[in-house]
């Protein structure tokens, strides 16, 4: 494009000065959402919970059923695995993982059965259908084990396709930042 005709100099001026701003954006846009993670802040961008701005409350109890969390995923194979599939996103945690959101559905000392659906102590786990494929179509494994151990918890998500424990099984609680507090969601 020529910005020679007299008329269009202006134009052409706005533009580069609306695609200077748009950089700027794009560039401050990732800044932001760390530095809101350094402030407590979250920005939930998976459809595990609600869209939106979420704040980590401190925890000063052991979780328990219902509570819904922010959780630093354990730095296992099967969490590198599904880095490498994009089921997790990069962030603060250890291992440079994304805090996970999720429901904490058992905690230790609960019995499991997985199948088609999750059975916590006998019953089953709503919303909790495990599927045998990724959507795109990949093999998914799901988790085997009994009973969740002493300090860790089974953390779920209603969403149909959320990565959770129906596939890694439970996780350290230790690793649970803070109850999830919604501040400006969206469930789509």
């Amino acid at each position: 494009m020529s910005c020679l005709p007299q008329n269009s100099t202006n134009l052409c001026s706005s533009r580069g000065q609306r695609t200077r701003l748009w950089a700027l954006v794009f560039l401050a846009f990732p800044l932001t959402i760390e530095g809101a993670g350094m402030l407590g802040y979250r920005v939930n961008l998976t459809p595990s919970e609600p869209l939106g701005l979420w704040r980590i409350v401190a925890l000063h109890r052991p979780a328990v059923v219902g509570d819904v969390v922010f959780i630093c995923p354990p730095q296992t194979a099967v969490m590198q695995k599904a880095r490498h599939r994009g089921y997790l996103h990069a962030g603060l945690c250890p291992g440079r993982y994304a805090p996970l959101i999720k429901t904490v559905a058992a905690i230790e000392g609960a019995r499991l059965l997985i199948g088609g659906t999750v059975m916590i102590d006998g019953r089953v786990l709503e919303h909790s259908d495990v599927r045998r494929t990724d959507g795109a179509g990949r093999l998914l494994s799901a988790f085997s084990g009994f009973s969740v151990p002493a300090g860790e918890v089974f953390v779920h998500s209603p969403f149909p396709a959320s990565f959770d424990s129906r596939y890694f099984g439970p996780i350290p609680a230790s690793g649970i930042l803070g109850r999830a507090e919604e501040v400006l969601t969206y469930a789509p």
